[in-house]
């Protein structure tokens, strides 16, 4: 096996989501919970199809988006891979649905971080192995920095 490493291309920061599944309705069905679970949902996502032909699939609800999800995808080429690029929310919106899909196997990550997949190659194919989410902490939280993380996570109205 050789192992490689992809960065995913993301110029904007913008949150997504990497994950694996199993099955080519995943398509429809990451399409469902984005758009059921956020109105106005801007979102692009694509499938690295497995078996048959192999393809790279796709949906969405923005042309930036969803070009960018297709670029990052056919980069990873690894089988049966998603990936999901958000505009104007959070992964944590979306990803209890995106974890009830039936198909959906792993989350490897949900994140606006820089972020390295690591992928595995055999003679079959490639696969995900794991990513590599940002970058190691420089030092510890102090009551500064408490106070930083409680006033935010306030001010975004993810706590009382």
């Amino acid at each position: 096996m050789e192992f490689k490493t992809v960065t995913i291309e993301n110029p904007h920061s913008l949150n997504f989501i990497l994950g694996q599944s199993h099955f080519i309705k995943t398509v429809e069905d990451l399409h469902e919970v984005m758009v059921n679970t956020v109105p106005g949902a801007k979102f692009g996502l694509a499938f690295c199809e497995a078996s048959d032909v192999c393809l790279v699939r796709y949906s969405g609800t923005d042309d930036e988006l969803i070009d960018l999800a297709k670029r990052n995808a056919h980069a990873l080429a690894a089988g049966h891979s998603f990936i999901v690029f958000m505009r104007d929310m959070f992964p944590l919106n979306v990803l209890n649905g995106i974890k009830a899909i039936p198909e959906v196997c792993r989350i490897f990550c949900a994140t606006a971080n820089s972020v390295e997949v690591v992928v595995g190659v055999t003679g079959q194919g490639r696969g995900i192995l794991g990513v590599v989410d940002g970058h190691p902490p420089c030092g510890r939280e102090d009551e500064t920095g408490v106070k930083w993380r409680k006033d935010l996570l306030r001010k975004i109205k993810y706590k009382l």
